[in-house]
């Protein structure tokens, strides 16, 4: 997958914000929350499943995020190498795990009631 494929399955959820920061980070948000971004270096790290943080830790094919990993958040250091029908699987999953946590309020005027 590319960075601007990456971009794209983001943005083409509901309520997605992107923006810079901690460095030259991508940032994806949704309602102010992150679910997912891009390292300059061209990694990429999301928010997973409980289930999928132990399949994708104990199978090796991601790291614990570094200082997010209580969070089950995983960390991939090549993004070319990823499938990206697996990984937009990955991100509609991140995004709604975070979503779920907002409040029904802003759900509502993020169009996620």
């Amino acid at each position: 997958m590319t960075p601007s494929a990456f971009d794209a399955a983001c943005r083409a959820l509901p309520g997605v914000t992107m923006v810079v920061q901690w460095g030259d980070h991508q940032v994806y948000k949704v309602g102010g929350k992150v679910f997912s971004m891009v390292a300059p270096d061209g990694g990429c790290l999301f928010k997973a499943s409980d289930i999928a943080f132990e399949v994708l830790i104990e199978s090796g094919r991601a790291r614990p995020a570094p200082y997010m990993a209580r969070a089950k958040w995983v960390a991939f250091d090549d993004l070319a190498g990823l499938d990206g029908a697996e990984v937009k699987d990955w991100l509609r999953t991140a995004h709604a795990l975070i979503a779920a946590k907002l409040t029904r309020k802003v759900r509502a005027e993020l169009g996620l009631a």
